[in-house]
């Protein structure tokens, strides 16, 4: 398969060169830094809350400030907001978000240094209806976008206002659905029918972006919209963004596994993680996702990719065959590390999902209980879960009187060496330098009992280890692979970040049959929440409930924060089950996409609820719209009661 690269190089980090965007005094792409932004969330007819918050921002690390403009007077405050900082003495270039509203688009042109469209409502009314196009009859509607949108190109032009055409996933138009589907596909190309308009019109002071809630169609759509650059010779610097990713440790671990994917292979002008939390608690995270890449130049040289065998926009699963319950159709495992504990008892399992109870002598399994338990040299003196395996060093596994679930860690040269193996599962540590020596070394011949842990030590990790599975396909080589990744000396945070950037980008392209996350000093309930996290955000394995909300905006009509609390508390048992929570009928039934239910503000204290995309109630009042919620959970067969409520 010879695939089109979307980046410079797949082993080699390299920064995507783009052209560069001026944007005030703050200019974007080429050889700029990679620009941090966030978003105001207060009302934007408030001018002094919308200064005070934006100052916060800038004083945390914000270099853009957006600020939403839903109609005509709050595109016309913003010269008031604009003035006031300036006065203050902040400078930071601001970005006016626009939805609908065409008028107010070119009023705020006029006043702030961007403006933000999406291509999905600029020009179109969302009926969710499939339409039957001749090819005629969709000119004629690229036609009426035009006359509708090039008023703004030519203002922008004149006041040398930058634009940021903005696809999301959940809001493409129905002409664009209708046309190309609900792909990433159909986000490239309902971007570049505006695009094509700015450039008839001789400006290219532009900013693209390609956002979903789902980090593997973001990360699809952007690698599809570099090639299609390629192809028309463009290279417009690119926003990367998880869209309503959501809050706490999973926004924090979806924005990561999206946005890292794509800044690992160089891709990237400016970031904005997308929290449900305060627009200035937003840059520490983007920060540290964009930092990681200051030095990453000077990683250990890895083998060029010259083909691929496998498609970077199209998700499948590099095929394996099972190993007792790895490998094949079975979910990603996952396997937590108590190597260097000093000693383990039954209270150690705990953190990582299971619960011992004395007075029934009952193992309890949470949804997130890990699948195997490195032990090291340990003793394991009490009978464990009937679903757990064990693993050992293999020295020490050799001494077990009770090989029961206990299964032996081999490094390549002993697992080739050894006398003695397991005939069920053995687990072999494998780099990329040990896959040139697979063949001669008669290890494939074991490859019914055998799981690969594939480690890494280089700097650009990921990509090193991607490289691996690129050389095992070209090997033709089925056996499971563990992704294992070691960190030391980490914040929690940074862990979580850098664990979900590492892992799940190569999860996103269909490689891995499990993960083993050795953190150093993060705790191991913590480490396991990770894991847990990461085959959750790339949609490899479910085990707990997904939140698709929104991080606020001038817009949103209630306490955001505040309401996502309320429903987690509620509804945080239901595995599987996708709620999106969204503050405005502008992120509404589109922007969550894919989700089950939805709970919208549609006007002050009133939220409608929907069951995917279809409106089931409309204007209940925000003190009973929670209660609704779970009664429409519970009609739709969906609810499950809390165990030991």
């Amino acid at each position: 398969m010879n695939v089109q690269p979307y980046c410079n190089s797949l082993t080699r980090y390299s920064r995507y060169k783009t052209r560069v965007v001026n944007i005030g005094d703050v200019p974007l792409g080429g050889d700029y830094p990679i620009r941090l932004q966030s978003m105001t969330t207060t009302d934007t007819m408030d001018t002094l809350a919308t200064v005070e918050q934006s100052i916060r921002m800038i004083d945390a690390g914000c270099e853009y400030v957006r600020i939403t403009a839903p109609s005509l007077k709050e595109a016309q405050n913003l010269e008031n907001i604009k003035n006031e900082l300036r006065k203050r003495g902040y400078k930071a270039p601001l970005i006016a978000d626009i939805h609908f509203t065409p008028n107010a688009a070119e009023l705020a042109a006029r006043i702030v240094e961007k403006v933000r469209v999406n291509p999905g409502n600029y020009a179109d009314k969302k009926k969710f209806e499939t339409i039957e196009y001749t090819d005629t009859a969709y000119v004629a509607e690229l036609d009426r976008i035009r006359q509708r949108f090039t008023p703004l190109v030519k203002i922008c032009k004149e006041y040398g206002t930058a634009m940021r055409i903005g696809t999301n996933h959940g809001s493409l138009s129905d002409r664009i659905l209708s046309r190309y589907g609900d792909t990433p596909l159909g986000m490239v190309e309902s971007a570049l029918e505006f695009l094509r308009i700015c450039e008839d019109n001789n400006y290219y002071n532009i900013v693209l972006s390609m956002k979903a809630s789902n980090p593997q169609v973001m990360v699809q759509a952007y690698r599809l919209l570099i090639r299609k650059m390629q192809e028309l010779n463009m290279n417009y610097p690119l926003h990367l963004g998880v869209t309503e990713a959501g809050e706490g440790e999973d926004g924090r671990i979806k924005s990561a596994v999206g946005i890292g994917t794509l800044l690992e292979d160089g891709i990237g002008d400016t970031v904005r993680v997308s929290l449900t939390e305060d627009p200035e608690f937003e840059i520490p995270v983007a920060k540290a996702l964009v930092d990681r890449y200051s030095n990453r130049a000077e990683h250990k040289e890895i083998r060029e990719v010259i083909e691929l065998p496998y498609s970077p926009y199209d998700y499948q699963r590099r095929k394996t065959h099972e190993v007792l319950n790895i490998g094949g159709s079975n979910v990603p495992r996952v396997i937590a590390d108590f190597g260097k504990k000093q000693a383990i008892s039954a209270a150690s399992f705990f953190a990582v999902g299971y619960n011992y109870s004395v007075p029934l002598d009952k193992w309890n399994l949470t949804d997130q209980a890990c699948d195997y338990i490195f032990v090291g040299d340990n003793n394991v003196d009490f009978a464990i879960p009937g679903t757990l395996g064990l693993i050992y060093n293999a020295g020490k596994w050799k001494t077990l009187a009770n090989r029961t679930r206990c299964y032996p860690l081999f490094s390549f040269e002993e697992f080739i060496n050894a006398a003695e193996r397991s005939d069920v599962l053995n687990f072999v540590t494998l780099t990329l330098d040990n896959i040139l020596e697979l063949k001669k070394s008669g290890i494939l011949e074991f490859k019914d009992y055998l799981v690969y842990v594939l480690e890494t030590t280089n700097e650009h990790g990921m990509a090193e280890q991607r490289r691996a599975f690129i050389e095992l396909m070209e090997l033709h080589a089925d056996t499971p692979v563990i992704i294992k990744r070691n960190y030391t000396n980490l914040s929690e945070e940074n862990f979580q970040l850098q664990a979900s950037t590492d892992a799940g980008a190569l999860l996103l392209d269909g490689f891995g049959d499990g993960l083993w996350i050795n953190a150093g000093r993060v705790a191991s309930k913590n480490v396991n929440s990770t894991a847990f996290g990461i085959l959750q955000a790339t949609r490899t394995r479910i085990s707990k409930t997904e939140y698709i909300s929104c991080p606020s905006c001038g817009r949103t009509l209630f306490d955001l924060q505040e309401t996502t609390a309320k429903i987690r508390v509620r509804t945080d048992h239901l595995k599987g089950v996708k709620i999106g929570i969204m503050g405005c009928i502008v992120n509404g039934p589109g922007e969550m996409a894919d989700a089950d239910y939805g709970y919208v503000g549609t006007g002050i204290g009133k939220i409608t609820l929907y069951k995917g995309r279809e409106v089931v109630e409309r204007n209940i009042s925000s003190e009973k719209a929670v209660d609704a919620l779970i009664e429409l959970i519970k009609k739709h067969g969906d609810w499950v009661e809390k165990e030991n409520a």
